[in-house]
């Protein structure tokens, strides 16, 4: 079990949101896309931060890590 979350309704705003930015909020739009249970946070990141290029490929990086994994199942 990861920390996936599907939650397709802002995966769809947060990929309208980077082509009206012209990639500006991309970072967000990919961390949606991926189901990142961290999504949010990388908005915000890029939101805030993004203006430095620095704050943009951190947010870029979150956004591509693994997925980590919170449970393992045994059966």
């Amino acid at each position: 079990m990861s920390d996936k979350s599907g939650k397709g309704g802002q995966a769809v705003i947060a990929w309208i949101v980077a082509i009206v930015t012209a990639g500006y909020m991309l970072p967000w739009a990919i961390a949606a896309t991926r189901g990142k249970s961290n999504s949010g946070a990388i908005g915000w990141i890029n939101l805030l931060l993004g203006w430095s290029i620095i704050g943009w490929i951190v947010a870029l990086v979150m956004a591509c890590s693994a997925h980590r994994i919170v449970a393992v199942r045994s059966f």
